[in-house]
C-alpha cells in the first residue's frame, strides 16, 4: 500500500513541476508576462523578488542590483504593464562567461515594482 501511494505521489509531482506554485492565482498572470521581443519570462518561481533598494532608475535606464554588483535593464527585457505581483522581478539567464574569462550577468525580463 505505501509503494502504490508513494508512486502515486511521484506522478502528481512529476505531472505538475510548479509544485507549490500550481494554485497561486497570479500564476497565468505570471506565465503570459513577455518581455518587449516577445519572449516569455516564465513563471514567479523562476523570477528574482527584488526589494526597493535594489532597483532604481538611473539616466533614464532601470537598472537592478543582482549578484553584487549594479547591472543595466536592456530595453527588450523590459515588461510593460501593470505589475499584479507589487515587487520588482528580474529573471536572469544563467550566467554567461566571455571569451577572455569574465563572468556577465544577462537579464532576460524586468518588471518594476508597482509601489503597492
Amino acid at each position: 500500500m505505501r509503494v502504490v501511494l508513494l508512486l502515486a505521489a511521484a506522478v502528481i509531482l512529476i505531472r505538475d513541476p510548479t509544485g507549490k506554485w500550481a494554485n497561486d492565482p497570479l500564476r497565468p498572470w505570471f506565465e503570459a508576462l513577455k518581455n518587449k521581443d516577445g519572449m516569455v519570462c516564465c513563471a514567479e518561481a523562476d523570477g528574482h523578488p527584488l526589494d526597493e533598494d535594489e532597483w532604481d532608475i538611473k539616466d533614464n535606464k532601470y537598472r537592478v542590483f543582482v549578484q553584487g554588483k549594479w547591472t543595466v535593464v536592456p530595453d527588450d527585457a523590459l515588461i510593460l504593464g501593470p505589475n499584479k505581483f507589487g515587487k520588482a522581478i528580474v529573471w536572469l539567464w544563467p550566467r554567461e562567461v566571455l571569451a577572455w574569462g569574465e563572468a556577465t550577468t544577462l537579464i532576460r525580463c524586468f518588471i518594476p515594482g508597482s509601489g503597492v
